[in-house]
């Protein structure tokens, strides 16, 4: 169990650093690639709710030292995509193109509404997306494309990710 989170910890934190360092440096691209939302989108699927909380949680701990934003913020989003994540638990084959595409979708759409219901609370503290805007549009794109990528090649590390089936959903 400690493998499999401090296994998730360090692939957050390399796919972080890509995201911070590699791709906010390519000009053509009109917004970033949420690899951390695919990643922990990728660890709740496969190891429960509880898991893909704690992940949720401590890739959006990084975000929020990294960004700008309120503190906890990023924290509660993937906490809760985390967690509706994990519901899912290995019950869909994300062996495939066509569900993870979708399963990257349907993250980045909820990662675009989870902001508007924080923001009736913090009205002067929290940015929305504006999902007509070619960011947005750009980014749910690219999330799309790159989920079956993000998630074939993290099956590579399976032996290292992957919580024994009697802990998952506990």
């Amino acid at each position: 169990m400690i493998k499999s989170y401090l296994s998730s910890f360090i692939i957050l934190l390399v796919v972080l650093l890509i995201e911070t360092a590699v791709l906010s440096n390519i000009i053509v691209l009109p917004a970033i690639p949420d690899l951390v939302l695919l990643c922990t989108l990728y660890f709740s699927l496969q190891n429960g709710k509880i898991a893909g909380e704690v992940d949720g949680f401590v890739g959006g701990l990084m975000i929020d030292f990294l960004s700008g934003g309120p503190f906890g913020l990023n924290c509660l989003i993937r906490c809760i995509i985390g967690y509706i994540g994990g519901l899912f638990s290995r019950i869909m084959n994300i062996s495939g193109i066509l569900v993870p595409c979708l399963l990257g979708l349907i993250a980045t759409v909820i990662k675009a509404i989870l902001p508007f219901g924080v923001s009736i609370f913090f009205p002067n503290y929290v940015n929305t997306y504006n999902i007509f805007s070619l960011a947005f549009i750009s980014e749910l794109i690219m999330n799309t494309v790159l989920a079956p990528i993000v998630f074939w090649l993290l099956n590579h590390f399976a032996s290292f990710i992957l919580l024994d089936k009697r802990i998952v959903n506990k």
